[in-house]
């Protein structure tokens, strides 16, 4: 049975986890940019290396999600023009996903509106309380990347 720490903090994670996702949707159906959120991301992890690109079987390690699945939603983002795929000069079978100008138009955006998030959210802490809480994020995430890295043995 958990104690009232573990079962305060879950509904805090699934509440703060579900609540970023309603502003990044809300904010999105303010745009005229007709992308999922989930395309958004694929946009943004796409973006990390902006000349060469990123290959698809990298895009779905980071992401975490299926190959199959990486390749339907590029090849979306591809007939929408967000993206372009690139051969490899050494080794042709190798493709890379390289975002077109539109493309970095949006990801930019969106790292744009992830930084006024995070700078409002910022606001509300002091600054002992925004070490706490760095400290604490943190924490989370290396146990998640953890877990997620048991989980893929």
């Amino acid at each position: 049975m958990p104690d009232s720490f573990e079962k305060e903090l879950n509904e805090i994670l699934v509440d703060t986890f579900h609540s970023i996702l309603q502003v990044e949707e809300n904010t999105l159906k303010r745009t005229k940019i007709d992308l999922s959120i989930s395309e958004l991301h694929l946009l943004e992890a796409a973006g990390k290396s902006e000349k060469q690109g990123r290959t698809i079987s990298k895009l779905a390690q980071e992401l975490d999600i299926t190959l199959p699945s990486v390749t339907v939603a590029i090849n979306k983002l591809l007939k929408k023009g967000y993206v372009t795929k690139a051969h490899s000069g050494e080794d042709a079978r190798m493709v890379y996903v390289v975002l077109t100008k539109q493309g970095r138009k949006v990801e930019q955006a969106h790292r744009y509106f992830h930084r006024q998030m995070v700078r409002q959210v910022s606001r509300e802490f002091s600054e002992e309380e925004k070490q706490i809480l760095a400290r604490g994020i943190s924490k989370l995430d290396e146990f998640f990347k953890r877990k997620s890295a048991e989980m893929n043995l």
